[in-house]
């Protein structure tokens, strides 16, 4: 009896450690402030880093049934108009029969906004979700969505 009682605490602390593991797998780090004047449009930078061992499936992923890395944001006085990915690595992992289509390591995406005309003047902040889907050289884990937030300027 006290055998399947220390079997299962050690199933338990195994998958604690696992989903603490997963959690760190990528990190954003906080956008630098933007200024724009209305009407205007402006470049944002979002640095992201995958932990040494994993990737993301790129935003382009070779197969369909692979969770593309999205960043989206919310609409406010800031509209994005275009987000850019960077080029991505095609690698083979033990999982997959062909190559995949991902990112790894430290990477930017890129998004330009365009202020409204009648933006109020001021600082706010815009609110983006990136969704990505890490995975290491034998399996990929859930997907998972990090918040994002951009400072910004309206002048």
């Amino acid at each position: 009896m006290a055998l399947k009682s220390y079997c299962r605490l050690g199933l338990a602390v195994l998958g604690l450690t696992v989903l603490t593991a997963q959690t760190n797998m990528l990190t954003v780090e906080q956008p630098d402030k933007v200024t724009v004047k209305r009407n205007a449009t402006v470049h944002a930078k979002i640095k992201v880093l995958l932990q040494s061992g994993f990737h993301a499936n790129s935003n382009t992923p070779s197969e369909e049934y692979l969770i593309p890395l999205r960043l989206t944001w919310t609409r406010g006085p800031l509209e994005s108009v275009e987000v850019t990915y960077p080029k991505p690595q095609m690698e083979k992992y033990e999982f997959s029969p062909k190559p995949l289509s991902v990112f790894t390591g430290a990477f930017e995406i890129g998004t330009s906004f365009k202020a409204a005309a009648d933006a109020p003047f001021g600082p706010g902040v815009l609110a983006g979700k990136l969704r990505y889907q890490a995975c290491n050289n034998k399996a990929c884990f859930p997907p998972k969505t990090v918040d994002v937030k951009l400072p910004f300027s309206i002048q």
